[in-house]
């Protein structure tokens, strides 16, 4: 595994604590923050609550890491592949690729930088190539801006979600307190 994998997953794993069965969260049975469905579906029988820290762990890695080619990423910037797992694991892979095409989009000053990208939510080789062409640009301040942009987004999805679905309220201050880092 690589290192920037292995410190994403041991700060996720610090968020998503260990078992938990909240009747007002929308996942149901969860451990390591791996919902029984998600487990289910990478082929594990058992009870929720014996889970092994390694499935767990491949699943992170095949579902929210290499799916959104956060390697390569990672190679660009370790901080934004870290949100973009992060965002990834909490609000869905596609809406996570979204949040940054969209970002990208807006700070590429019309296309001069680098080409638009289509919101498509799938990252591959053109939003990667993109996010290196603006941080050659941007340098340590443009991570600063791209990592603020994506939160703000996150944050703004929380916000949309509990307005949509009242039980989420509370979940709110957690979900700031410990997603969005700005």
């Amino acid at each position: 595994m690589s290192d920037a994998f292995d410190a994403a997953i041991a700060d996720l794993l610090g968020i998503e604590g260990d078992y938990a069965d909240d009747p007002a969260d929308s996942g149901g049975a969860t451990r390591y923050g791996i919902t029984e469905a998600v487990a289910r579906r990478h082929g594990y029988t058992g009870s929720m609550r014996l889970l092994p820290l390694a499935v767990a762990k491949d699943i992170y890695r095949a579902d929210y890491w290499d799916s959104q080619q956060l390697d390569a990423i990672a190679m660009l910037s370790r901080p934004i592949a870290e949100e973009i797992f992060d965002t990834g694991v909490n609000c869905g892979i596609g809406r996570a690729g979204e949040f940054l095409q969209a970002a990208l989009n807006v700070l590429n000053r019309q296309g001069r930088d680098y080409p638009d990208l289509d919101v498509d939510g799938r990252i591959g080789n053109k939003t990667v190539d993109a996010i290196g062409a603006f941080l050659a640009l941007r340098h340590a301040p443009g991570e600063r801006v791209l990592l603020r942009a994506l939160n703000c987004q996150q944050g703004a999805f929380y916000i949309e979600l509990a307005e949509r679905r009242e039980k989420d309220e509370r979940f709110v201050f957690g979900w700031f307190l410990q997603r969005v880092r700005i």
